[in-house]
């Protein structure tokens, strides 16, 4: 659900503080009727604080004053004259024109102090510890970035300086050689010219000791610079496990919630940013270590640092594997239950795109229908059968770039589900129990075609053919967003929860559907559970350490009825959002 829709759900004393938001620095009918447009901007990318971005802000400015008169203009009616009125006032009246970045900041602020108020009025115990370590979890990552690119660029004016001692060493040595041939010319002379030799031999000796030295050196310095990049590697995988295996499984996590009517996902542009930092800096690190491995190469010295150089490239390279392959993810998501002949769109994005040139010769991305055993082979490596599961109509496309963003993007507008394969389903297993999935892939190319990468990012669906079959598939997608579990073999989720689990998903799910702040009451909850277990306990607490199994819930129809609880649970959400909505909202 969109923030500005939730904003305005706010009751009690939340509203009052989201109204106080507002005034004649930003009157609260450009948030209403621009909403979609404000939300669609990249705020997160834009640095306030930064002079650079001031051309940004600018072009912002002028594009929010264009919208505010399209809107205006598109106003209709005798009763939205004074509206329209009001309206090309505020784009007249925008005092930003000589500071567009307090235009930014303003917006920023605003934004921030909405998520803060949904999120307090939908969590009022645990969202403001929440809202606290997020700002706490973000500044140590760039505190971490930053200590990256120090250590990152300590290691290249450490390998500059080693060339430069390699270089030398490659001068006294050709001088050594130089030397040694005039020693032994001298002495085959008849007769030998002793002052000339001696000469030769002490210079000789002198050579002799200054390389022993410098080759001492060379390898402590290569030991040292190893080391530090070893440091450097350690504290990158870590920042990355933490970007990767925490941030973006959280938003994935938020993502896979959005399907229930949790809270928005939020934007990708954090992530983006936090992956290209990454994607610079893995990417310069391994340079670097190439050119230690040909420094290597070109005066091999026995030891450990010889091997510690060559372990390293291959870690690094590595890193940047994991770092590209996780960052292809599915920005917009079609509908998690697909009809046959219906079109819908889904957008897949490449997050370090634009770092690492992917973008200098688009790839194409191809969407391709199997099912949940071809996905489990899939991921185990193992070879499968090159066959789908269904046929898609438009699926392929070729990812853009968009320079303002530095988004590179494939956009899949017109995809259209022709048919399905299905298998021979199992036991009470139903037609929309079984479990498919798009998988969007690709290969990129990046270093010259020096690495090649093939990427993947799949997500359980569920297709139907005919709208009947809409309700029991919804469930099984309610279930799996729910209780999937990160990191599962697809696309296993636990045949039984705890009641609670399931109460918090449909609250959700009731909110979401008849579009009201207002979720289940102390009363309702226990009511469904005497639904649900057919039982005549009258107290919440003696539900809540109950399971409620896959099948009680949509499997097996309630007693003395032809309908399961989800079935009867669906219903009268749909009463209630088309019939007793205002009912509901009042209690």
């Amino acid at each position: 659900m969109a923030l500005w829709m939730q904003a305005q759900q706010l009751q009690d004393e939340y509203l009052p503080q989201m109204q106080a938001l507002y005034g004649q620095h930003f009157p609260i009918e450009v948030r209403h009727y621009l909403s979609h447009w404000i939300e669609q901007q990249p705020w997160d990318m834009m640095d306030s604080d930064a002079r650079q971005e001031d051309f940004r802000a600018k072009v912002i400015l002028e594009n929010l004053v264009q919208e505010l008169l399209r809107k205006a203009d598109q106003l209709m009616g005798d009763d939205v004259f004074v509206l329209k009125l009001k309206l090309k006032g505020y784009a007249t009246q925008l005092k930003y024109e000589h500071c567009p970045m307090e235009l930014v900041k303003t917006i920023k602020n605003i934004l921030l102090h909405e998520q803060r108020l949904v999120c307090e009025a939908s969590s009022p115990n645990t969202s403001l510890g929440l809202m606290d370590s997020i700002p706490q979890r973000h500044s140590h990552i760039s505190q971490t970035f930053e200590q990256l690119r120090i250590m990152t660029q300590e290691t290249d004016n450490d390998l500059r300086m080693l060339q430069q001692r390699q270089e030398s060493f490659f001068i006294n040595y050709q001088e050594s050689l130089r030397n040694n041939a005039q020693l032994q010319q001298s002495q085959q002379m008849n007769p030998p010219d002793t002052n000339r030799t001696q000469v030769l031999q002490q210079r000789k000796a002198s050579l002799e000791t200054m390389l022993q030295q410098e080759a001492h050196q060379l390898h402590q310095l290569r030991m040292s610079l190893g080391e530090k990049h070893q440091t450097t590697f350690s504290r990158l995988a870590s920042l990355q496990t933490t970007i990767l295996d925490d941030e973006m499984i959280q938003w994935k996590r938020r993502q896979q919630l959005v399907g229930n009517g949790g809270p928005p996902e939020g934007s990708l542009e954090t992530l983006q940013r936090w992956c290209e930092s990454l994607a610079e800096i893995v990417w310069q690190n391994r340079q670097q270590v190439k050119r230690l491995e040909l420094q290597v190469q070109q005066l091999p010295m026995n030891g450990a640092a010889q091997e510690c150089i060559v372990d390293l490239n291959s870690k690094i390279t590595a890193l940047l594997s994991t770092l590209v392959t996780s960052t292809f993810v599915i920005e917009r998501q079609p509908p998690q239950v697909l009809k046959t002949q219906t079109k819908f769109a889904a957008t897949v994005r490449l997050l370090v795109g634009g770092k690492l040139n992917v973008h200098m010769n688009p790839p194409q991305v191809s969407a391709t229908i199997i099912s949940e055993q071809q996905a489990k082979q899939l991921l185990k490596n193992e070879t499968t059968r090159n066959e789908s599961s269904g046929d898609i109509l438009n699926s392929c496309c070729v990812m853009e770039f968009q320079q303002s963003s530095g988004m590179l993007a494939a956009n899949f507008r017109n995809m259209s589900l022709k048919k399905i394969k299905r298998s021979d389903r199992r036991g009470a297993e139903m037609v929309t129990e079984e479990k498919f999935t798009i998988l969007f892939q690709s290969q990129f190319s990046i270093g010259g075609n020096e690495l090649v990468f093939q990427v993947l990012c799949l997500y359980p669906w569920r297709f139907i053919v005919h709208g009947s079959q809409d309700n029991n598939a919804t469930a099984t997608i309610l279930w799996d967003n729910a209780f999937a579990e990160p990191g599962r073999i697809p696309f296993q989720v636990p045949e039984k929860v705890l009641w609670p689990q399931l109460v918090e998903a449909l609250n959700s799910k009731l909110k979401s559907e008849v579009q009201s702040q207002r979720g289940l009451s102390e009363e309702n909850i226990v009511f469904l559970a005497q639904k649900a277990f057919n039982s005549s306990a009258m107290h919440r607490d003696e539900f809540n350490n109950l399971t409620i199994t896959w099948a009680q819930f949509n499997r097996e129809s309630l007693p003395s009825r032809n309908f399961t609880f989800w079935q009867w649970f669906d219903g009268v959400m749909e009463l209630t959002k088309r019939h007793l909505k205002q009912h509901w909202n009042d209690g």
